[in-house]
This record gives C-alpha cells, sequence and structure tokens, in this order.
C-alpha cells in the first residue's frame, strides 16, 4: 500500500513542481520511490498544461535534479486520493481548506514549511516575481523540508506496515 502526496501552489509551475522533482529525488535516493506516489497541481488552472518555469527549470538542473511534469488545477477527486496535500503558502491552504470536500477527504493538510527545519517559516516564498535568486531560495527550502517530509513518510509506511 502506497503514499500518496500532492504538492500544491497557485499555478504549478515554480513552487509545486520543483516541490514534486525535489522529494522524487529524496525518494529515489532512499529506495522508497515505489512505496509513495507524488504529484503537484495548483489551486489556479492559469498554466494547464505547461512545464515548470524555465528559471525553475534551471536552479533543479543546476542541482542535477530531474525536471518533469505538466500543470494541473487541483481537482475534487485529488482530496479522495492523496493522504497528505502540502500546500506552499497560507494563500493555497486557505484556497484549499475552502474546496476540500471535508469528510470525503482522506488526507491530511498541511504546508510545506511545516516540514522545513533550517529555513523555518511556515511560506515558500512564490518566486515567480523576484530574482533568479528567489528560485534558489526556494529550492533550499525544498530540499530542506523534503528531508523531514522523507521522516514523516517512513513513520506512515512503519504504521501502515504494523497494521
Amino acid at each position: 500500500m502506497s503514499i500518496r502526496i500532492l504538492f500544491v501552489c497557485m499555478g504549478n509551475i515554480c513552487r509545486s513542481p520543483a516541490a514534486e522533482c525535489v522529494f522524487h529525488q529524496v525518494l529515489e535516493e532512499a529506495g522508497l520511490s515505489e512505496q509513495v506516489e507524488i504529484d503537484s497541481a495548483g489551486t489556479t488552472a492559469f498554466h494547464t498544461g505547461e512545464p515548470p518555469d524555465h528559471r525553475m527549470q534551471k536552479e533543479l538542473k543546476k542541482r542535477n535534479i530531474p525536471v518533469f511534469g505538466n500543470a494541473r488545477p487541483v481537482g475534487a477527486k485529488d482530496f479522495a486520493v492523496f493522504d497528505l496535500i502540502l500546500a506552499m503558502d497560507e494563500d493555497n491552504y486557505r484556497s484549499l481548506q475552502k474546496t476540500s470536500p471535508g469528510k470525503e477527504a482522506i488526507g491530511e493538510l498541511k504546508k510545506f514549511g511545516d516540514f522545513c527545519k533550517k529555513t523555518p517559516q511556515a511560506d515558500v516564498p512564490d518566486p515567480y516575481y523576484g530574482g533568479r535568486d528567489g528560485f534558489a531560495k526556494v529550492v533550499d527550502m525544498l530540499e530542506d523540508g523534503s528531508h523531514a517530509l522523507l521522516e514523516w513518510v517512513k513513520e506512515k509506511l512503519q504504521a501502515r506496515e504494523a497494521g
């Protein structure tokens, strides 16, 4: 039985696809990619079908992190499928709370920043309108939080095995 995690930002072209790419690599390195399904989505449909922002792609490639994915909006079924939905900031967190079907949601809704240890702040800032260094700072946060998220995954997998 796998664990399913969804990363969410506004347009699904900067933070959430980068989080998916970073965490995918962390899972690969831990040998857990077969046990965890991950995806990313946006609270809006502005960029549906587009690949990650070219500036984010550049930053990920600079760190040897494979880039993949195309933007899509969060759908009602996501709340029934994912064990954990991680919003990148307070605005997206609130949007997800408003669209959550309540009892039909099987997973938890949290902020990605809750997993960050070295960069403890509630929000992963949106680098879209900022300079190049904003993308680097976001990936730093995503790498930081992904290691704590990996520990969360390991705990959930152990709990499921114990049954």
